[in-house]
Order: structure tokens, then sequence, then C-alpha cells
């Protein structure tokens, strides 16, 4: 029997999750990865997903309480929602408090979410952390994901993340996509 490491990821049940590909986000000062260097991994898990029928979720956050949203708020040009996919406006930390994401994902028959996105140990994790108290089973692209800094994200693939989904990379996740 293979190990969860080796085994398919079938697109009909599967959702990719980019968090926060916003242009305010990813001109930051990142860690391990350049926000371009994630924006352009997380571009080839969209298009491989969306040609192998699976669901891509495109996550960005607006600031509550406020009149107008910051410049660079809205989605970087390689992260713009097309047809089929589902776009979800956050307001908290995560993607699926008050959203619905838990539901439209259940009505597309997902199982698993392969996490993308910025930062690691904030909209990433904490979005992560909801999916699996969802029940979704969840994949962790290391290198399509950055934190603030590279020791927080390297302690959020090191010690948490393994304790609640799988680490791999972008091309592991690639070659597993069927």
């Amino acid at each position: 029997m293979p190990s969860p490491l080796t085994e398919p990821l079938l697109a009909g049940r599967t959702a990719l999750i980019v968090v926060d590909l916003m242009p305010r986000i990813v001109e930051q000062d990142l860690g391990p990865h350049k926000g371009a260097d994630v924006v352009a991994r997380a571009s080839r898990l969209v298009t491989a997903f969306r040609r192998a029928g699976g669901t891509v979720v495109l996550v960005r956050v607006d600031r509550p309480g406020v009149a107008e949203q910051p410049p660079g708020s809205g989605f970087v040009p390689e992260m713009q929602p097309q047809p089929g996919d589902i776009a979800v406006v956050k307001r908290t930390i995560g993607a699926f408090y008050g959203t619905g994401l838990a539901d439209q994902l259940r009505d597309r028959g997902v199982n698993t979410v392969v996490m993308a996105g910025i930062a690691t140990t904030m909209g990433v994790e904490s979005t992560a952390r909801a999916a699996s108290d969802h029940g979704f089973e969840v994949t962790f692209t290391a290198d399509a994901m950055s934190g603030m800094t590279a020791a927080e994200h390297d302690h959020a693939l090191t010690v948490v993340m393994p304790r609640f989904g799988e680490v791999v990379t972008t091309d592991e996740v690639l070659d597993r996509l069927s």
C-alpha cells in the first residue's frame, strides 16, 4: 500500500488553496522565499489544478472596519480568479471562518486540500488548521509558501505542520496530481 506521501492527489477530490498572494503582502521582505518565487510556484500549481479539473481557491484578506482597503489589496495578476475557481475574501487570519468555504468544498466533493501562500505561520497555517478541523486531509507545499522570516517558516514546516498534514514540494504535488 502506498504511503500518504506517495498516494496520488485526485484532482476531482482535491482543492488547491492559495492564501494572500496580494501585492501588498508579496512585496514584503519574506523568508526563506521571495514573494515573486512563491507566486511563480503557486502559478504552476494553479495551472495544473485547473487543467486536471481540480478546485482552485484563491484567498485574499480585507481589513475589517476600514472605509477603504490599502493599495495592493487585490490579487496579484497571476492569481486572478477564473470561471470555476472559488474566490474568498476573508476578514480573519484563516479562510474558513464566516466564508462558507467548507460547504463550498464539500459541495464539490473535495476531501483534500493543498496549501500555498503567504505567510506560512499566519494565513496558511490558520486556514490549514481549520481545514483539518473540518475533516479535510491537508498537504503543504513547502516551497510555494513563505514566512515573514526563514526561521518561522522552517519551524512551522518541521515542527507544527507535520502534526496535521504532509509537507512536500511543488514538484511533488505536480507529480502526484492526477
